[in-house]
């Protein structure tokens, strides 16, 4: 008879030669404890994010300077909310509860992106957020289509395709203004000044000083290390910015002949961990506005559960008469 200890490690076996197969774990496979707890963390986070990274957008819609460009912000930021939902999907097939999530996130028991704490103050800044934010988060999440997870993995190939959408309009943006008049041009450059090291913090702190990267990399829910990829993304916009006739705000910025990469001045990880923590320009506004928006449609959600509700109780009543004849 094989006792729970022997189960226990059998299963941990054929889990870990599943991952070195490279074949997906799904909803229904057994996996350790561990990996469920990393990835409810990752994916709850990340939804966290597309849905609070609505906001910063979402208060430029009706300011947009024409009616398209009002109609492709719109698209964006309601493919952002859709986005929020696959995750937050992905994550209760592991067992997480929506609610749950949502009120680690109000009580701060859970984090999103630094970045979407950051305010954007002119139209440029729309520009910024899809040309640099976005262009950051593909470098980040392409690797996730590999993730070990199968819901995880699969929600990325959709959510990667609209953010190359998204990011293209942020640089159409900035093209625009940069080849617009000397205000507009002024008005795209400050709008990089500001938004480039929030950009680059955007990855994470230095993999010497990531809390959960040996565990992420053992299961294959990671894929490259937090440096890896801000390197990444480095190499691939200061061309893009000099297309657009910008300055990296950056006086330490130089190429590489040896390594084939940029070089770059250091990090200000003391605001990021600031920014992290709660202290950042627009932390309390942007959990305080998810909060109203939320507590003001609870009465969406009731009435959906009660209509639910119903039409389970109409399927019961039809099924018993159907038996009793």
């Amino acid at each position: 008879m094989v006792d729970a200890a022997d189960a226990l490690r059998d299963a941990q076996s054929r889990f870990e030669q599943r991952l070195t197969r490279d074949e997906r774990v799904e909803p229904k496979d057994w996996m350790p404890d561990g990996y469920r707890r990393t990835l409810i963390r990752q994916i709850s986070q990340h939804a966290h994010s597309e849905v609070i990274g609505m906001q910063p957008e979402g208060s430029w819609i009706t300011r947009a300077p024409s009616l398209e460009r009002k109609l492709i912000l719109l698209a964006k930021v309601q493919d952002e909310g859709g986005h929020g939902l696959y995750l937050y999907g992905a994550a209760e097939t592991l067992g997480a509860s929506r609610d749950d999530m949502i009120d680690a996130l109000h009580e701060g028991r859970a984090k999103y992106s630094s970045i979407f704490n950051y305010p954007a103050l002119t139209w440029a800044d729309i520009g910024a957020i899809g040309w640099l934010v976005d262009s950051a988060a593909i470098v980040n999440q392409i690797p996730l289509q590999r993730c070990s997870y199968g819901p995880y993995a699969r929600a990325m190939v959709r959510i990667c395709k609209e953010e190359s959408f998204h990011q293209r309009q942020g640089y159409d943006i900035m093209l625009t203004l940069a080849r617009g008049t000397a205000a507009q041009k002024a008005m795209a450059q400050d709008a990089l000044n500001r938004w480039w090291w929030p950009t680059l913090m955007m990855f994470g702190p230095p993999d010497a000083e990531s809390d959960h990267n040996s565990e992420s990399f053992a299961w294959k829910i990671k894929r490259y290390g937090n440096d890896e990829l801000r390197q990444k993304f480095i190499d691939q916009a200061v061309p893009q910015a000099e297309v657009l006739d910008l300055t990296i705000p950056d006086p330490e910025l130089a190429w590489d002949e040896a390594s084939g990469h940029y070089r770059i001045g250091p990090i200000d990880w003391d605001e990021f961990r600031r920014v992290v923590a709660g202290d950042g320009p627009c932390n309390r506004q942007r959990l305080a506005h998810h909060r109203r928006v939320r507590e003001d449609g609870a009465w969406v959600r009731e009435a959906v559960e009660a209509h639910a509700d119903k039409t389970r109780a109409r399927g019961l009543r039809a099924r018993v008469g159907t038996g009793s004849r």
